[in-house]
């Protein structure tokens, strides 16, 4: 049996799940120098504040077997610029920004950029059809979207006059001919600063809005909050998130204790 790279954050799950205590966990997050929690802030901020900038945060695994690693200062550089364009857009505290994508860089830079300026992240599995996206862009009242220009203009464009509070669709890979009312993700994000201040949060403060898939009747929205209980456990030594695509190979197998995120459509979605 190889030795694990480093030691498990759960050795022993039922032990866990026995003494589990809140306020302990509670106190295993840094939170905010100016007060309450932020999700992107536990999983980006507190790790260079901590001396940890040069750390390996993610390991993407391409189809081929190539692999980008992304040190915590990178994530902290994109994910700010992300917070910044959230701003210059206009989308407001509280406003919700939906992501269609699959398991790549840009998705990570997104989302933890969305929940670094406050703003309620909605994400959307990538192999819904038009309809389940529409239905839950209308519940959520999208008010941006990130995706890629074949996502858009197969799965949004055909439903996006029934959006009305759709304001920003930013796309990945534009290209030379934009459709119609969309922006071009990398251009904003590299006129964008590289350095994002993390402001306080309200405990009742959304954060997260995901959206089930019941048997019955239409998606229902459940939003988790800014509270002891809808925010990460990240314990040192950093979180190491490695993100392997569902049909690779032979890929660098996963640190002990680490989540990992498969790379692509999976038959079942936690935000389905």
């Amino acid at each position: 049996m190889n030795a694990l790279w480093v030691a498990p954050v759960m050795p022993d799950y039922d032990s866990a799940r026995a003494t589990f205590s809140w306020r302990r966990e509670r106190s295993r997050l840094a939170g905010l120098p100016d007060g309450g929690i932020n999700i992107g802030y536990e999983a980006v901020d507190r790790h260079l504040r901590e001396g940890h900038g040069e750390r390996v945060a993610l390991r993407c695994i391409a189809h081929d077997g190539t692999v980008q690693t992304v040190t915590f200062a990178r994530l902290a550089a994109e994910s700010s610029r992300f917070a910044h364009v959230l701003e210059t857009l206009g989308v407001e505290r509280g406003e919700r920004v939906f992501t269609l994508l699959g398991r790549r860089f840009e998705l990570y830079s997104a989302v933890l950029g969305t929940l670094r300026a406050g703003r309620v992240l909605c994400p959307l599995f990538s192999a819904f059809g038009p309809e389940p996206i529409a239905l839950r862009m209308e519940l959520g009242n999208a008010r941006a979207l990130v995706t890629t220009r074949e996502l858009y203009e197969r799965k949004v464009a055909p439903v996006r006059s029934r959006l009305p509070h759709l304001r920003h669709v930013l796309l990945l890979d534009p290209g030379a001919d934009p459709p119609p009312d969309t922006l071009s993700f990398p251009a904003l994000t590299a006129a964008a600063p590289d350095a994002y201040t993390v402001g306080p949060t309200d405990p009742a403060e959304p954060a997260l809005l995901h959206c089930t898939s019941g048997t019955t009747g239409t998606p229902k929205g459940a939003v988790h909050v800014c509270t002891r209980r809808s925010s990460p456990i990240t314990s040192p030594p950093p979180t190491l998130w490695t993100c392997t695509r569902a049909t690779s190979s032979g890929a660098r197998p996963t640190p002990a204790g680490s989540p990992a995120c498969r790379t692509g459509s999976s038959p079942r979605s936690p935000t389905a």
